[in-house]
């Protein structure tokens, strides 16, 4: 039945980090289900081995790594290990993350960091030993996991949805820099039942939101035909697009009651009937600097 939706993942090789357990034990087991052998990465090496290890005994190839994805020298020496065991890496999963929740006024900056340090700083650091690989082999795909937290905020959770959002932005740049290698990139936002949810939802709640429902949506994001610059929301079976979009917006121009103009025009300034989704940064500045020569040329055609 899969072959009916587009190419399996024969051949290609995958690491799933923080994949000892939870969400990313099954994107473990799916990218395998789906052909790819996997390297299954956790801190804790008897849990990685023994995802590992369920891979193999369902008829696929892993091999279980232990390294802490923050750690620079123990994430470069699992991909060396990836390369000595399977010659090329195509799929990076960077899933490893964990919870420290607090409202802001009660959280110390320690908690803080701690959260970036992991969710995106463990992102980089595992999609830089990755990166000239894929730049060399003309292939790759990364997803980063983001989450609704990220995207639109919840209570308790500034460290962890400043990290998430930050992956975004991580994602929207590395699929610019790694198109011309056939490099893409994506996000996916998970709702899952996991470790990480314990306490946070209730029990019956948690019981539709099996994370292996949230997996299915690899194969969109990794196979060969997969987009770039996606932002897919998956959980209890459902499946969604997030964008980060610009309005057409209005010219304000200056002068001393420039602010109290924008004040006026907030509705408008956000009306979303004509907006976009940039292709890059820039088109930020692009259309503004289109505003400001549209207005110099009516300015000047009313003399």
């Amino acid at each position: 039945m899969i072959k009916e939706y587009g190419m399996t993942l024969n051949g290609r090789i995958a690491i799933v980090t923080g994949a000892g357990g939870g969400l990313g034990r099954c994107h473990a087991l799916m990218l395998a289900r789906l052909g790819a052998r996997v390297a299954v990465n956790d801190m804790n090496g008897e849990s990685a081995e023994r995802v590992a290890e369920e891979i193999r005994g369902q008829g696929g190839e892993a091999i279980g790594i232990a390294a802490s994805v923050t750690d620079e020298g123990q994430v470069a020496a699992m991909v060396e290990q990836v390369m000595t065991a399977w010659g090329r890496v195509d799929i990076l999963i960077n899933n490893a993350g964990f919870l420290r929740d607090k409202s802001f006024a009660k959280m110390d900056l320690a908690d803080f960091r701690s959260i970036i340090d992991v969710h995106l700083m463990g992102a980089a650091i595992c999609t830089k030993a990755v990166w000239e690989i894929m730049r060399q082999q003309n292939h790759g795909r990364i997803v980063m996991t983001t989450s609704s937290s990220g995207l639109y905020g919840n209570f308790g959770q500034s460290n962890y949805g400043a990290a998430k959002m930050a992956l975004v932005g991580l994602m929207q740049t590395l699929s610019i820099e790694g198109a011309k290698q056939n490099i893409k990139v994506n996000c996916l936002a998970p709702t899952a039942a996991t470790q990480m949810t314990d306490g946070v939802l209730a029990p019956d709640v948690l019981a539709r939101l099996a994370p292996e429902l949230v997996s299915n949506g690899l194969l969109a994001l990794v196979g060969d035909d997969a987009p770039t610059r996606a932002i897919l929301c998956a959980g209890a079976g459902h499946f969604a697009r997030a964008h980060v979009t610009l309005t057409e917006g209005i010219q304000i121009g200056g002068g001393e009651d420039a602010p109290g103009r924008v004040i006026a025009a907030w509705e408008q300034i956000g009306d979303r009937s004509g907006e976009i989704v940039p292709n890059y940064g820039f088109t930020q500045f692009e259309r503004e600097l289109a505003s400001v020569e549209q207005d110099s040329a009516a300015m000047a055609a009313a003399k």
